[in-house]
């Protein structure tokens, strides 16, 4: 399985699906991103909805967010509808939007 990256200096406009692997966006994405993990690095940005099985956000996001397992680290600042499985948040993360966590298996 193998990570596709969105540079630092590319902005990428339109939707971006990876069938087996991840997305890392270190740069900025404006649309939708589904792949099997997603992570979102310092610096990096999507407007748009994520859907994954694990995101990792650390960046900013805004649209909606949808995932089996999140983590929000304390530079995020997340402006977006969230239904995950479950969610771990660093102390200083910012979310504003509506959260949904169902826990379980």
């Amino acid at each position: 399985m193998t990570n596709s990256i969105v540079e630092e200096n590319l902005t990428i406009e339109g939707n971006v699906v990876s069938s087996a692997g991840g997305v890392e966006v270190k740069g900025r994405v404006v649309g939708d991103i589904s792949a099997d993990t997603i992570t979102v690095q310092v610096g990096g940005s999507v407007d748009g909805a994520l859907s994954a099985k694990k995101i990792v956000m650390e960046g900013k996001h805004q649209g909606r967010l949808k995932c089996d397992d999140l983590k929000i680290a304390s530079t995020s600042h997340v402006q977006a509808d969230v239904e995950a499985r479950t969610m771990e948040t660093e102390s200083g993360a910012k979310i504003v939007g509506k959260v949904n966590i169902a826990g379980g298996q």
